[in-house]
């Protein structure tokens, strides 16, 4: 089939920004004339704004460190304070980075992405800014003592780079050096030491993979001397080689299967994550296989080591049937395992009995609220202190401080930002058409009439074995929960609720599970009379976005609405655009002829038929998006008027995969939404 769309692929072209322009002018003019816009948007920037947030932070030696948005700094202060004032409610923060300041001088759209700090005082940072919300960022050393960026300090422009600190003097690099040196996804393919002082052409390689590969990686364990250092090549989204070295100089291949996934360092051991069954040689506990969703461990030396033949592999953890390991995080003395059991949380402390013998681990958890999520908001290896988080649908994030010793302490709490009074939340099984049972949330008023006549979004994502787990619903809650409607999550296939077998169930040649399991706790909710198609709307972004793409293409006749955010649409040219091949080990290689066969079964854009009748879709995207194209959305939408289907869409002109760059934006496009969806399933 001929693409007579492809124009729209011109990101920045005139032309297709022209285009872009016209169809936000007629979405906007739709809803921003309802009287529910002005309400739901000053009502979702109250809330994104809201400086009573709790104030998330990375413990770093006495410090605390936080980046913070609100109506006073749209872009963001990055700052810190002393643990004990960071305790206290009215906290006297000390501001180290205004990125709307920095904005204005330098007149560049800045947003914020993130800081690297070198342990162990962790005073200096490699700070990354992106121009609009990309991916793309430059980097810029800053220093936490003087307040400032490093006069000559270690700068790159923009590129998707990768840079790690060695030592003080000393950083890892990957970036575009030109020619060759970057992978067919975009990200470095070429790993080079580069010390202060020296210009960044001298830089020497130590390490490459090949173009075929996504990337190459570099970590550094700073506790130990001499340094640990672990090299990966990833070859795609899920396999990648590890080598090992002490300091910077030569390696030696950790003979672990392609598709362990690295989970870090703890006294004198290299970590990993099992994504398949695996015979290992030397294993404590002894087993015929290590489960494929285990933790394992090896020791540095073994590996290292010329003689005495394969490391033992220690084994940490293993799942059962309903649980995965969903985090490991460590301190000082300890690993934390953040544990999912039928998609909710628990977590344990593992810590070694090192004189009691090398397979001798002690594990204990760490109690929490039940019921909902707990999260690692900070640990790291020089400290036993730990921040965590709690939330669930209806329950407020809490965040605890603990120390391994006492028990956790609640520290801050968010405020309820809606009205959770009469609001449940049941979990429900779908049966997917190849009998498999498929959990879903259901957050609803206690009173619900079973008539099918609730207002309901269906939420999903299914896809590289991201889980869908509870979360606090300030902003849905508000503008959706509390007007009477009906919020649901699905679990589907295709993420990882229970580990590595759940998302691989879905991969590839089988992504039509994904759907089917989506489209089932679909007809569930309708066979319930929880809802029903004239009240029942879907929502997803990113892969989520081709989920939503695909049901309503499939099954047009179970939905009203379908809000489809930066999605991916066009599946036999996505792996020509942006950040696309990165992304074959998920959806399969357009160009095998077998692979595009299959993608060619599902692929939105190419399903659309004029004489169907569809919901009418929200898209929403952005410009910037510099991981999922603009251009998947634009060409579905103009596929779809083409054939005399009425559908909206709204592109940001700004923003990154998140399709907004700062609150104010987020805001507008909670407001979109939530009209659309008050317009479509009201009753």
């Amino acid at each position: 089939m001929e693409d007579e769309f492809v124009w729209l692929e011109e990101i920045e072209g005139k032309e297709a920004l022209d285009w872009v322009r016209g169809q936000n002018r007629l979405a906007l003019d739709r809803f921003e004339a309802n009287p529910l816009y002005a309400r739901f948007k000053a009502t979702a920037e109250r809330i994104l704004q809201d400086k009573e947030r709790i104030p998330y932070g990375q413990l770093r030696g006495e410090w605390v460190y936080n980046f913070w948005r609100d109506e006073e700094h749209v872009r963001g202060i990055w700052r810190r304070a002393k643990l004990a004032d960071y305790l206290k409610d009215d906290v006297p923060w000390e501001v180290l980075l205004d990125v709307d300041k920095l904005a204005e001088a330098e007149k560049e759209n800045w947003v914020y992405k993130g800081t690297e700090p070198l342990p162990p005082d962790h005073t200096r940072y490699l700070i990354d800014l992106s121009r609009g919300g990309k991916d793309a960022h430059v980097v810029r050393e800053f220093d936490a003592a003087t307040k400032a960026f490093v006069p000559d300090g270690f700068k790159l422009e923009e590129a998707k780079s990768r840079v790690s600190w060695y030592d003080r003097d000393t950083v890892v690099v990957g970036t575009d050096f030109g020619e060759g040196s970057l992978t067919r996804s975009g990200y470095p393919r070429v790993l080079k030491v580069w010390r202060r002082g020296q210009p960044l052409e001298e830089a020497k390689t130590l390490f490459e993979g090949e173009f075929e590969d996504v990337s190459v990686g570099f970590s550094r364990d700073f506790k130990s001397d001499p340094a640990l250092c672990l090299w990966a090549r990833h070859l795609d989204f899920y396999t990648a080689r590890h080598w090992l070295s002490r300091g910077l100089g030569s390696r030696t291949a950790v003979p672990v299967p392609d598709d362990t996934e690295f989970a870090g360092f703890f006294r004198g051991r290299v970590m990993f994550l099992l994504r398949s069954d695996w015979k290992a040689e030397r294993v404590r506990p002894q087993m015929d296989a290590v489960p494929q969703g285990s933790l394992v461990a090896l020791s540095a030396e073994e590996v290292l080591s010329t003689a005495g033949g394969p490391p033992v592999v220690e084994v940490l953890y293993v799942p059962d049937e309903r649980s995965s390991l969903a985090g490991v995080s460590r301190t000082e003395d300890a690993l934390l395992l953040n544990v999912l059991e039928n998609v909710e949380s628990k977590l344990l402390r593992l810590v070694p009995r090192e004189a009691s013998g090398p397979a001798s681990w002690q594990s204990a958890e760490i109690p929490l609220a039940e019921k909902g999520t707990i999260g690692v908001v900070s640990a790291n290896a020089f400290t036993d202190r730990v921040f965590l988080s709690y939330e669930s649908f209806l329950v407020p994030e809490r965040l605890y401080l603990a120390d391994g010793v006492t028990a956790p302490e609640v520290v801050k709490t968010l405020a309820e930002k809606f009205d959770a009074t009469g609001l449940v939340v049941d979990q429900h099984h779908a049966r997917s058409t190849d009998g498999t049972r498929i959990p879903y949330f259901v957050i609803r008023r206690r009173d619900l009439a079973f008539d099918g006549t609730s207002p309901t979004i269906l939420y999903g994502y299914g896809g590289f074995e991201i889980p869908m787990r509870p979360s606090y619903m300030e902003l849905s809650g508000k503008l959706w929960l509390e007007r009477g409607g009906v919020y649901v999550v699905a679990n589907i296939r295709g993420g990882g609720e229970f580990g590595p077998r759940w998302h691989q169930a879905a991969l590839k040649e089988n992504r039509q599970r994904a759907f089917d399991d989506f489209l089932s706790v679909a007809e569930d909710l309708i066979a319930r009379k929880i809802t029903s198609p004239a009240h029942l709307g879907i929502l997803g972004g990113s892969n989520g976005g081709l989920l939503v793409g695909a049901a309503f293409t499939q099954r047009p006749e179970l939905f009203e609405a379908a809000v489809c955010v930066v999605p991916l649409l066009d599946m036999l040219r996505y792996s020509k655009l942006l950040a696309g091949p990165s992304w074959m080990a998920e959806y399969g290689d357009p160009d095998d002829p077998a692979m595009r066969r299959v993608l060619a079964q599902y692929s939105p854009y190419h399903h659309l038929k004029p004489d169907v009748d569809y919901p009418e879709v929200f898209f929403m995207t952005s410009t910037k998006d510099d991981r999922v194209h603009p251009g998947h959305a634009r060409k579905m939408v103009a596929r779809m008027t083409a054939m005399g289907h009425k559908v909206f869409y709204y592109e940001n002109i700004e923003g990154g995969h998140g399709a907004a760059a700062n609150l104010l934006q987020q805001a507008r496009r909670y407001a979109l939404q939530y009209v659309y969806f008050n317009e479509k399933l009201s009753p």
